[in-house]
């Protein structure tokens, strides 16, 4: 038994996490995910399997907005901001927040406060 990584303890925390968080029509599921370079965010209707919203860091109206701040706080806060405006578009207006197993802390936390912000409920 050698030492466990760091991804592998993120997916555990994981599983953990989706055993009860679950997305259905009424409140649908805001996951999020983060890698070195950039932020994601997915609202899914997990009762029929389909992304009912997604903003990114990548998306090509934020990219040209924060640059090269996709990797921090700031850029982490306008992706948050856009899920939570298409999100209310679309007539969502409660999520359940699912991290998806990273820590709440950082750009985690930024993308959720500036998602509260812009009027989502979790």
């Amino acid at each position: 038994m050698g030492a466990v990584s760091r991804t592998e303890r993120r997916l555990r925390r994981k599983k953990r996490v989706r055993k009860k968080v679950k997305g259905n029509p009424e409140k649908p599921r805001l996951c999020v995910f983060r890698s070195t370079q950039h932020i994601y965010a997915q609202i899914i209707d997990d009762s029929v399997g389909s992304t009912l919203a997604e903003a990114s860091s990548l998306s090509n109206d934020l990219r040209a907005k924060i640059g090269k701040d996709g990797r921090n706080k700031k850029g982490a806060a306008a992706v948050g901001s856009a899920i939570g405006k298409l999100a209310l578009s679309k007539g969502v207006k409660k999520v359940a927040f699912d991290r998806n197993g990273f820590l709440y802390h950082g750009r985690v936390k930024a993308l959720s406060d500036a998602a509260r912000e812009s009027g989502l409920e979790f």
